[in-house]
């Protein structure tokens, strides 16, 4: 464990010192017992001879009671860490943190704040991956709109949520083997299967043994030991209908295909109602962060579920906006900060944010055409000046049209929460 290692335990919050203290207390009561035992034995007793060099009688007394009590704390410290590889180590999957290490993480993050995501897609995902590190109170509600690819297969042929967006955040939180991420996140490529991810197949597998859409999730995220909730927005099976360029455009994967101006989204049906879970997640929130994500396609269906915009502002917890850091083809061409701020308000009829993250790292310029978001603090404060922004550096230096998620989720705990 190293010298180091063993620092760590003496850190506040791990609630352990009390039991290691009561630990050294106890074996001491019983080395006292012990002493009081063979002080008859040596007065009384008649032993062979070789006790006397065996105990070290030849020594001063100081000097044997140092040298007995150091090879004691050597053996006892010894033995704890040889109990603790042979015991816990079945039990602590991957990685190569002591003990210590993971027992302080898991105490710190229990003591997190109840944190709840709204958005979808790759963005969510992100944020997921790197809240988990700083709290364990997370709850994710994830857009059921989803109707390309793997997902909208299995959503037309099976006649369920689709499962895409469901199958990245159960990997972004989960706690399991990296093999177990990756076999989740495999696509087949060939055969009848073409194109389908594991995950998603396990998804609706776990739907139809169990017979609840949301009981699967439960199930699901207990395999993967998951930290924290997967909640759907709306149980109900919507559309995502956009008005582009004067024309209605049916499906949230056709909706960027039109690479026209984006007037309006909608819900179809509109009768849908919001998840009791969710809303239920929403009223215990202390922090509820919206974004990063697809603005139209990821975004606002979850805004859009009837009653969802009334159970966000009747929260009383801190709302977040987190603004993309690079703009959307098909979807938020030229788009700046104040124009995400401002879609949101046209089709909520609310400003619903305290604090907007923004990306203040322009020297890493995105890929593949798309542009970088501008923020214009002038602007946008004389636009929307109930909202405070957080500027601050959450761009992935490896991939620059996406968040880094330590960095993000850093900006949200420690520039928003504890500030």
């Amino acid at each position: 464990m190293g010298s180091k290692g063993w620092v760590r335990w003496l850190r506040p919050g791990l609630e352990v010192k009390r039991w290691i203290l009561l630990l050294a207390f106890s074996i001491l009561v019983i080395d006292l017992g012990v002493a009081y035992f063979l002080r008859d034995v040596y007065r009384f007793a008649r032993l062979p001879g070789q006790f006397y060099y065996v105990t070290l009688q030849f020594l001063p007394y100081w000097l044997r009671g140092s040298m007995f009590t150091a090879i004691g704390i050597g053996l006892l410290a010894f033995s704890a860490v040889r109990l603790q590889r042979s015991v816990l180590g079945p039990f602590l999957p991957g990685g190569q943190r002591s003990l210590a290490e993971r027992l302080y993480a898991f105490r710190t993050r229990s003591r997190g704040p109840r944190v709840v995501a709204v958005g979808g897609g790759t963005g969510m995902s992100t944020l997921l991956r790197g809240l988990k590190e700083y709290t364990a109170n997370l709850a994710a509600i994830v857009t059921v709109a989803d109707d390309g690819g793997s997902s909208g297969r299995l959503r037309q042929e099976y006649r369920i949520l689709p499962p895409g967006d469901f199958r990245q955040c159960l990997v972004a939180l989960a706690d399991a083997e990296p093999l177990v991420k990756q076999l989740f996140n495999h696509r087949f490529e060939n055969g009848s299967l073409n194109g389908h991810s594991f995950g998603n197949l396990f998804i609706m597998a776990m739907a139809e043994v169990t017979g609840n859409f949301e009981l699967a999730l439960r199930e699901s995220a207990r395999v993967l030991a998951v930290r924290g909730e997967i909640i759907p927005s709306t149980l109900h099976d919507v559309t995502l209908v956009a008005s582009v360029n004067g024309h209605m455009v049916e499906g949230e994967s056709r909706i960027p295909q039109q690479n026209g101006p984006i007037s309006r989204v909608f819900l179809k049906p509109d009768d849908a109602t919001l998840n009791p879970e969710a809303a239920m997640a929403l009223m215990n929130a202390e922090v509820i962060v919206i974004g990063p994500g697809s603005l139209y396609t990821s975004i606002l269906p979850n805004l859009l579920v009837p009653g969802m915009v009334r159970a966000i502002k009747e929260s009383p917890a801190l709302k977040v906006f987190v603004c993309n850091v690079a703009s959307q083809h098909g979807e938020t061409d030229g788009y700046d900060v104040a124009d995400y701020l401002r879609v949101l308000r046209e089709h909520t009829g609310e400003d619903l944010f305290d604090f907007a993250v923004v990306n203040s790292n322009l020297s890493h310029l995105p890929t593949g055409g798309q542009s970088q978001v501008v923020f214009d603090y002038e602007k946008v404060q004389r636009e929307f000046p109930s909202i405070r922004f957080v500027a601050v550096d959450v761009v992935n230096s490896r991939i620059p049209s996406h968040h880094d998620p330590e960095k993000l989720a850093r900006a949200v705990i420690k520039r928003v929460w504890e500030a």
